[in-house]
């Protein structure tokens, strides 16, 4: 009999690793909390490691297919003045691959259709994992059918940043913090005529940013320093006020909104690392394992990272103990250290509200060597996947 895999969460990150496991042979089943995948996040953008990963994941492709490539564009201030500029034609030069826009809805569907039917269990909560059984961990959820209990031989948590496997395995760990910043974003209901297929807009205290979409309409985001819980009642009117001022496209989006498409989330990261991401047979993956700020794209990537190097160790080790401990010495001093990058761009960028700093941020950026930006994309995204078939 093959080895087998609980995976708890569907999203990005627990579609991933099914994927993965899948391509080693395993047998997978990912119990998704929701009884409704509505797939919410508006888009996203992927560096070329996420890219990567997809494609050793067996979707890259399809995803590719989907996507808007990214090319041109950069960084701004509210008046329109650049201070740095994206050459995206550079990056696929040195990565082989450029960065790519799709839908969040998009990639999901992608990555569920790549699943055998039955793999995906929805609207079941996990109440129980048992790691008291030499031969694997018991798994228990509940959903519209009753119970269920499954024994594996992995039991992989990706269920997000409020992670409640993380919580059960490591009581101790503060869990996650929140970083100061609220994010609100959404699609726009129609095509636009935008400048740049990737932009980014600093202000004080306030990022505004957008990518283009295959089908011509823009996702964009408004990133912003705020008290945790605050909302208004209309936050599209809120916003409009906030950005009318800054330069097109800004207010060109905003207007291209419907209000009920409106996404907003308090941003949560995990500031203190865990001291493992592994827990005997469970294995921690994306939020749950690293949950990061937004200001360098790579949360997402890095879930793809961890997947991918998870099926391979648990391929290539004579055990899965063994396994598991390589996952874990592979992934956690890379995502904790990007995590610690994301935070600390995070301060220098969008979070920065004082007219002193942030005059002295960018003019730091102006004066930057060519080649700046695309040094520091590559830091992140120069990553090699290992190969899963």
């Amino acid at each position: 009999m093959g080895s087998s895999a609980v995976i708890v969460g569907g999203g990005i990150g627990g579609l991933a690793a099914a994927l993965g496991l899948r391509r080693i042979g395993w047998e997978v089943t990912v119990v998704e909390r929701a009884p409704v995948l509505d797939d919410a996040g508006a888009a996203i953008s992927l560096a070329a490691n996420g890219v990567r990963a997809l494609d050793e994941l067996g979707v890259g492709e399809a995803v590719r297919a989907a996507s808007r490539f990214q090319y041109t564009g950069g960084t701004r201030t509210p008046d329109g003045r650049w201070l740095a500029r994206m050459d995206g034609a550079a990056l696929e030069r040195e990565l082989g691959t450029p960065i790519v826009g799709i839908p969040r809805s998009v990639l999901h569907g992608i990555m569920r259709a790549a699943l055998p039917p039955g793999a995906l269990v929805t609207g079941a909560e996990v109440t129980e994992v048992d790691r008291s059984d030499p031969s694997g961990p018991r798994v228990r959820w509940g959903g519209e059918e009753g119970d269920e209990v499954r024994t594996a031989d992995v039991v992989v948590a990706a269920d997000g940043v409020r992670s409640r496997l993380r919580h059960a395995l490591f009581p101790s760990h503060p869990g996650p913090a929140y970083s100061g910043s609220t994010v609100l974003r959404a699609i726009t209901e129609h095509p636009v005529d935008a400048s740049g297929d990737f932009e980014l807009t600093w202000g004080r205290g306030a990022e505004f940013g957008h990518i283009l979409l295959a089908d011509g309409r823009a996702e964009w985001h408004a990133v912003l320093n705020a008290p945790a819980g605050l909302r208004t009642a209309d936050p599209l009117a809120a916003l409009r006020r906030r950005f009318g001022g800054w330069h097109e496209p800004v207010p060109a989006l905003l207007a291209a909104t419907r209000p009920e498409d409106v996404l907003h989330h308090d941003i949560h990261e995990l500031v203190t690392p865990l001291p493992s991401f592994v827990a005997g047979r469970v294995a921690l993956l994306g939020d749950a394992a690293h949950a990061m700020t937004p200001h360098l794209g790579q949360g997402a990537c890095q879930a793809l990272e961890d997947a991918v190097t998870l099926a391979a160790v648990l391929a290539a080790e004579p055990s899965v103990a063994s396994g598991l401990a390589r996952y874990d010495a592979e992934r956690r001093p890379r995502s904790q250290g990007v995590a610690r990058a994301a935070r600390q761009a995070g301060r220098l960028g969008q979070q920065l509200d004082r007219p002193l700093a942030t005059a002295l941020r960018n003019a730091a950026f102006r004066l930057a060597p060519a080649g700046t930006a695309v040094r520091a994309v590559l830091r992140h995204a120069a990553w090699t996947p290992p190969r899963l078939g």
